[in-house]
């Protein structure tokens, strides 16, 4: 009777969470596989070229089944994307194929849409190779967008090739990103250790003036906290004014714009969510443990390293965890402190999102993200002994 309850108390939440982040999550890393903006445009062109492979000749027909998809796609307002999409895997297609709809509407109706016809629009309209590259994007599913988040692409033969290297890109981004998370996680666990041992270990009256100084931070916008920074970073601005007053330094540091304002700012935002879960796995350690190893002849660092350090383990999982997780999403702080050698995956991902409409590569790298995540938790999990993920 009382697990029934519990289940129909969780049944909004579960239900919430359903509709609004699994199934849109979902559907969004759908895009990474499956293919549609061909298919939609011209389907009586893949009709055609079902059977067909390439080094054969192209069949005859897919000329007049070129222009009919192209009539009906531009009255449709699909053919733009579907030109889009070819354009991503050969070059110049995009242009060619909004040309060629233009020329097959305005056409007089007794043309004959042949080879010759689209090839004194454009040449790379009657290639082979933009035949192929369209009839794997007119498949329902497709592993392009995959490859190209790795830096690959299908050769003209279907076989798996590097990209040329000018244009290698998100491997690149995708270990910066990992770096940037990794270098402010190891910064808010070297900085937030000693404030979560100051808290479990303080007085009740401090340990609470303390933790509104923790908590002090999420009362306040990432956006405003972030732009403090600049003002803070800046080569006139208060830190170096200070140090160069102070004659620590004879020119003013750059701060702002590069990397390491890109870890400063988000250590300071991210700081809180390694304090409090090394506090609650810190004040849970009995005090007389220490007592216990000193009494037993244990030097203090001994005592420290041998006895509390491991008792903090799933603290320290759960934090680092959390902050890495959030680090390798974040994308406000880096795309206001960084400079364009500083942007992390997700800016990519805003980008293609809301930009430039690349939905498919946009999900590839989200997927990316998501499956480093989901493995740094795993291997979270198992270093903490399967501890962090009551806390995390």
């Amino acid at each position: 009777m009382a697990r029934s309850r519990k289940t129909v108390l969780l049944l909004p939440l579960t239900g919430f969470l359903l509709v609004f982040f699994v199934l849109p999550m979902a559907w969004f890393l759908s895009y990474a596989v499956r293919e549609a903006e061909v298919p939609r445009a011209l389907p009586e062109t893949l009709e055609v070229l079902a059977g067909w492979t390439l080094g054969q000749p192209v069949p005859e027909a897919v000329y007049s089944a070129m222009a009919r998809d192209m009539v009906e796609a531009a009255d449709s307002g699909t053919m733009a994307n579907a030109a889009r999409r070819i354009n991503y895997e050969l070059a110049g297609s995009r242009s060619a194929l909004t040309k060629a709809a233009r020329q097959v509407r305005k056409s007089d109706p007794a043309v004959t849409f042949d080879e010759a016809f689209f090839r004194s629009v454009d040449p790379i309209l009657t290639s082979p190779e933009f035949f192929a590259v369209m009839k794997r994007a007119g498949a329902a599913v497709s592993d392009h967008y995959l490859l190209a988040a790795f830096d690959l692409q299908k050769a003209p033969d279907g076989k798996i090739v590097a990209v040329p290297e000018e244009s290698r890109l998100y491997i690149a981004v995708l270990l910066r990103t990992l770096q940037i998370s990794a270098l402010v996680m190891g910064a808010c666990l070297v900085l937030g250790f000693p404030v979560a041992v100051l808290l479990a270990t303080s007085s009740e009256k401090v340990a609470d003036a303390i933790l509104i100084l923790v908590m002090l931070p999420f009362w306040t916008s990432l956006l405003v906290r972030t732009t403090a920074w600049i003002v803070l970073l800046q080569k006139e601005g208060i830190i170096n004014s200070a140090l160069l007053s102070l004659g620590l330094i004879s020119e003013p540091l750059a701060m702002i714009f590069n990397r390491m304002g890109v870890v400063i700012a988000m250590t300071h935002v991210l700081l809180p969510f390694m304090i409090l879960p090394l506090y609650s796995t810190l004040k849970a350690i009995p005090p007389g443990y220490m007592r216990a190893a000193a009494s037993l002849g244990a030097r203090p660092l001994t005592a420290f390293f041998r006895v509390y350090l491991p008792l903090a383990v799933p603290g320290i999982a759960a934090g680092c965890i959390m902050v890495f997780i959030l680090s390798v999403g974040y994308y406000v702080t880096p795309a206001l402190v960084g400079g364009p050698a500083d942007q992390m995956l997700s800016a990519f991902v805003a980008n293609y999102t809301t930009g430039t409409g690349n939905w498919g590569l946009a999900s590839a790298l989200g997927l990316i993200l998501l499956v480093v995540t989901a493995a740094l938790y795993l291997l979270a999990q198992r270093l903490s002994g399967g501890r962090a993920i009551s806390l995390g």
